[in-house]
């Protein structure tokens, strides 16, 4: 017979939850990530989020710290957060929520 050992239950919702919102997933201590231009992230951000283009983001992964800290990433439209997610799930983060474009952000919150 084998057994499994038991994990303590995290305090995040599955990166496949349907239910959790990248919005409670902050309030719980997830990562924003905003990887859009600075130009764009001057322009307009959601408070808290921190800026690192999706071109500059395989290069500097260890400014985000812990990798099993959760990351709730985002751009304008969705393209550049799901190639963001890739490169964070690539880089060790077990945990990444991609959100998409901004104006989801009101959405889930």
């Amino acid at each position: 017979m084998i057994r499994f050992a038991s994990t303590p239950a995290s305090p995040f919702p599955s990166p496949s939850s349907s239910s959790s919102s990248a919005s409670e997933l902050v309030a719980r201590g997830a990562t924003l990530l905003d990887v859009r231009t600075p130009a764009e992230f001057a322009e307009a951000h959601v408070p808290g989020a921190t800026n690192i283009p999706v071109q500059e983001l395989a290069h500097r992964l260890v400014e985000l710290g812990d990798r099993t800290r959760p990351v709730v990433v985002y751009c304008r439209s969705g393209a550049r957060s799901a190639t963001a997610a890739a490169l964070l799930r690539q880089g060790g983060f077990g945990h990444v929520h991609d959100m998409g474009g901004m104006f989801n952000w009101s959405k889930s919150a």
